[in-house]
């Protein structure tokens, strides 16, 4: 290791400065959506299996939960325009503008050039847990999600269930398509209901039992129309390993709801992010 210079206390004391300062993001209407809520009734479901993965559909300007049904348990979640694969849940982004974790009145926003909210959090009954004494928290956009690659290059093993093989079948299955054309279509998620965080001396990405209990939920709000897909993890509730036949699983449940006619009088869906798009191309330098 290379000696510390003279000055390196100094240099560690500077005061860090935030990269996205959000006081300036566009704030969602909480209380229109919570009126709006009140009186939606539900109109679809979907019981997504242990190990496995299911995708749904949400039109703009519905809401849809995500519950723990029967015991603790994880999920992965992805979200595409329903019209568009290719604008996409970006969680690199939604964590740069929130912070690690996302709770009520956050939001995920999506891939370029579109950069606008794709769904906003309006319910979160984990928001009671905060940061941890380890530095852990719930709904994490930092993780990627578990996969076969990782696996291979770490414990040569062929595992299939995991998060990221999971959301390529439901994915090929929904569009009909094969899993190598679906694939590329899966992308970073939302960890709903997983408690993980980085380690304080060497920086490592952590998960820890998750706090979930049956009847906890997430609810979000719909901006645009959607496309979700959502995993129930191999790793249950990801207290001890995340890509397991071993760890108990249970399933999670998806609900969509539609509000009534005039309930949303006053919203309209963002539309896509207002840069021109020149990237300076032709300009005299």
């Amino acid at each position: 290791m290379t000696n510390a210079p003279r000055d390196a206390e100094a240099r560690r004391a500077i005061a860090p400065v935030i990269c996205y300062p959000n006081e300036t993001l566009p704030v969602p209407d909480m209380s229109l959506y919570a009126r709006a809520r009140q009186a939606a009734r539900k109109v679809g479901e979907t019981l997504v299996p242990p190990r496995d993965a299911r995708c749904f559909a949400v039109p703009a300007g519905h809401f849809f939960r995500i519950t723990s049904v029967e015991g603790p348990q994880v999920g992965d979640l992805n979200l595409w325009n329903a019209d568009d694969l290719i604008e996409r849940f970006y969680s690199g982004k939604t964590r740069a503008l929130h912070g690690t974790h996302l709770t009520t009145g956050e939001r995920m926003w999506s891939s370029f050039p579109h950069l606008r909210p794709m769904a906003t959090i309006v319910s979160d009954t984990l928001d009671w847990y905060g940061i941890d004494s380890f530095g852990g928290s719930v709904h994490d956009v930092i993780g990627t999600r578990c996969d076969p690659y990782t696996g291979n290059l770490l414990a040569g093993t062929q595992y299939h269930h995991c998060c990221h093989s999971n959301l390529t079948r439901a994915l090929a299955d929904h569009l009909g398509v094969s899993p190598d054309k679906a694939e590329a279509h899966v992308h970073d998620v939302l960890n709903v209901f997983m408690c993980t965080g980085f380690t304080r001396d060497t920086g490592q990405y952590f998960m820890k039992a998750s706090p979930v209990r049956p009847g906890d939920y997430l609810e979000f709000f719909a901006e645009i129309d959607l496309l979700g897909g959502l995993s129930a993890c191999p790793g249950g509730d990801c207290s001890a390993e995340h890509s397991s036949d071993t760890a108990p699983c249970h399933p999670l449940l998806v609900e969509v709801f539609a509000p009534i006619e005039g309930a949303l009088d006053g919203w309209s869906r963002p539309g896509p992010n207002g840069y021109d798009r020149t990237h300076g191309w032709g300009q005299v330098g």
